[in-house]
């Protein structure tokens, strides 16, 4: 690889922006394709696959074969709120390969002994948040049913272009929690953006159950095109 082309790479990784060196493999020519480029790249469907799926590949273009090496962030999920749906909530995600960090002020809730092994903030969201770096590669769950919890953390995920924004609560507490929400400055986009009631409809009932249903729906929203996870 070109001192120049690795430079622009290391770049765009601490910058917890995703790219693709594209290989030709017979030839050894290389370009890299940042995300915000991908829709106007010739090869724009196979590079948005692959970015999808967070893999590296072989593919074959007009008799050209080439690699696609994907260089995406480590996937962060921020847990507003260290309830019991957290508590396996937390374990799961880490299983698949996301950063994990649990925000709750409340200490009776945030405990080590709860949380074994996961990082905890026992601080208010506006505290806890802006160290945390949050961005497009953070999936965010709200779920403690405290609106002076809940909302400025929501309002945070907003500014800051999660994929994900999930939040506990029936259709009714959403809107509540919406009308909250667009006072305090949030637009229809930024309430749109909210996955509630949170979850794929599974029929979950225990907090294991409901967890699983949280990471399948981020996980839909995370791999599928954006028509096929809506």
């Amino acid at each position: 690889m070109e001192l120049a082309t690795l430079t622009e790479l290391n770049a765009e990784r601490a910058a917890r922006r995703p790219v693709i060196v594209v290989t030709d493999i017979r030839s050894g020519e290389q370009r890299l394709v940042k995300a915000a480029e991908i829709a106007a790249d010739p090869l724009a469907d196979a590079l948005s696959k692959q970015l999808r799926m967070g893999k590296s590949g072989a593919i074959e273009v007009d008799g050209k074969k080439l690699f696609l090496n994907v260089h995406a962030p480590t996937a962060k999920l921020v847990i507003v709120g260290a309830v019991h749906i957290s508590q396996a909530l937390a374990p799961l995600a880490r299983s698949l390969g996301y950063d994990v960090t649990v925000i709750d002020p409340r200490t009776a809730f945030a405990s080590a002994e709860r949380f074994p092994d996961v990082p905890l903030v026992a601080e208010w969201p506006e505290v806890a948040l802006p160290p945390l770096n949050v961005d497009a590669y953070t999936a965010f769950v709200a779920v403690t049913h405290d609106p002076k919890i809940d909302d400025p953390a929501l309002l945070h995920a907003f500014a800051r272009g999660c994929f994900y924004i999930g939040a506990l609560g029936s259709r009714k507490t959403h809107g509540k929690r919406a009308e909250r929400l667009k006072a305090q400055g949030a637009s229809e986009a930024d309430i749109a953006k909210i996955h509630a009631p949170i979850g794929l409809s599974i029929g979950a009932v225990s907090p294991s159950e409901i967890a699983v249903a949280i990471m399948a729906e981020i996980t839909a929203t995370l791999r599928l095109p954006k028509a096929s996870a809506s």
